[in-house]
């Protein structure tokens, strides 16, 4: 009661962006109402009806909360009166809900019109990305069943840090080590898993040792990497707009990017035609460039990507793609979500080369699951005893890696 004749009240034409100003008017307007209308509350009653109608009017609703909420990761909402999220790797339901699917689809609009999107029955599906830089989808009847569904990816305000993914467990420190100097060695990496398995946020982490005298450019979907570099472009796709028209597809800018002088060029995740692009990046001066890719192994990140350049529509034959293929990439990084909500790498390996058509790589290291108890997985990223044959690489630089992080005996060369 309180909320509708507070709304009834408010002025139509004030500008929300004012939030400041806003909350004032509406502090006014919502002790006024509770006066006029002899409602009692207590402190805690009256502070949270108060911040339930501000969600409501500026921010978005039941799940406002669940946004400023730092352990959660990401909020699932299906139709009006479902809503998870999850936090710690585990997805729990909440008890909160809309009031109905035209109070989520006014909360849906909210995000998406300030964009210049729509979404509507003849567009029933859009991403967008909220001003704190969180990632959003939406899907509407007639292609959902179940009423609209809103998907948000929050957007971490403080980047995860190494030691953080250390203390998880996603890595070692001896894998850090070696994947630090790969980075500082100019390896060129791809890093794979399925959804959530953590590919963007290792990817942020291993930029941060890109030296500070190179200048980067990155290109993403939606702009997720947070580079600490000073000398860094960030480039991020834009989809057609409402006439169909101004689309600026991923393989746009990888194909622009070379004409911006990058030393390196990172891609959010390649899904389509711009893998030929990269690859070819990869293979003309731009070493130590990194992107991610969905996949389900190491060796099905190869074949992703050999699928995803016959989409450029070049009539290259499939051995002439492999070659690119082994020649550009030369680590592969792979990440898997485990059945108790973790993410862990589960490979680190080395691209050798062709052997006949078949493109050979080698584990540096695996993960290996030594059990399974009280709901957690246990075991350890461990190195196999083989040293990559970069390696020599990697010393040019100047770096001289103990032979123990390999897994093998003495020093290596050089040491």
């Amino acid at each position: 009661m309180v909320q509708n004749k507070l709304l009834a009240e408010l002025d139509p034409s004030m500008d929300v962006s004012q939030t400041a100003e806003v909350r004032r008017t509406i502090e006014e307007l919502f002790e006024n109402i509770l006066a006029e209308s002899n409602i009692v509350l207590s402190r805690p009653e009256r502070r949270r009806l108060f911040e339930q109608i501000v969600a409501e009017i500026l921010g978005l609703g039941p799940i406002e909360p669940l946004l400023a909420d730092s352990s959660i990761t990401e909020i699932m909402v299906n139709g009006a009166k479902q809503i998870y999220i999850e936090r710690a790797g585990k997805i729990h339901r909440e008890p909160a809900s809309f009031e109905s699917d035209d109070h989520l689809m006014r909360i849906i609009d909210r995000i998406v019109a300030p964009l210049g999107r729509r979404i509507d029955e003849s567009s029933p599906y859009v991403d967008a990305r909220l001003p704190d830089g969180s990632r959003v989808n939406a899907v509407i009847p007639p292609i959902s069943l179940v009423g609209p569904v809103l998907t948000i990816r929050k957007f971490a305000a403080d980047p995860i840090t190494v030691q953080e993914l250390i203390d998880y467990g996603t890595i070692t420190a001896e894998s850090i080590e070696f994947l630090k100097a790969c980075v500082v060695s100019r390896i060129n990496i791809i890093i794979s898993g399925g959804t959530g398995s953590g590919k963007t946020t290792l990817l942020n982490v291993l930029s941060q040792y890109i030296p500070t005298d190179e200048r980067v450019v990155t290109i993403e979907n939606a702009a997720e990497l947070q580079l600490r570099q000073e000398h860094v472009v960030t480039l991020e796709s834009r989809p057609p707009n409402i006439e169909g028209r101004g689309e600026v597809t991923i393989q746009n800018l990888v194909v622009n990017s070379l004409r911006m002088r990058p030393d390196r060029i990172i891609v959010g995740e390649i899904r389509a035609e711009e893998a030929l692009d990269m690859l070819q990046a990869m293979n003309t001066g731009h070493e130590g460039s990194m992107t991610t890719a969905h996949s389900n192994s190491p060796r099905d990140t190869l074949a992703r990507i050999e699928t995803m350049t016959l989409m450029a529509g070049m009539d290259l034959p499939v051995r002439a793609i492999r070659e690119q293929i082994a020649s550009a990439l030369e680590l592969v990084i792979h990440l898997e979500r485990m059945r108790d909500g973790t993410r862990k790498v589960t490979h680190i390996a080395e691209i050798q080369g062709m052997e006949g058509d078949v493109i050979t790589m080698t584990d540096i290291f695996i993960f290996e699951q030594t059990g399974y108890e009280d709901g957690r997985v246990i075991g350890r990223l461990r190195p196999t005893g083989l040293r990559p044959r970069f390696v020599d690489k990697i010393e040019q630089t100047g770096i001289n890696l103990p032979a123990s992080i390999f897994g093998v005996g003495e020093r290596m060369r050089g040491y």
